[in-house]
């Protein structure tokens, strides 16, 4: 259970390094905008895909 927990903070943070968004790893992420987190969101779905259709997720 763990790694799929680190697996999925890290398709987080990559996603909102694609979107620019200045997420933070740990803390207070608060600050960010529905349309921010929305965008992180969003490119996590499209990753999640791109990897199912490509055979890399398990």
């Amino acid at each position: 259970m763990a790694k799929t927990k680190d697996s999925l903070q890290a398709l987080k943070m990559q996603a909102a390094n694609e979107v620019n968004v200045p997420l933070k790893q740990s803390g207070y992420n608060g600050d960010l905008t529905a349309k921010q987190v929305g965008s992180v969101g969003g490119q996590m779905v499209r990753k999640m895909i791109e990897n199912y259709e490509n055979g890399t997720m398990r």
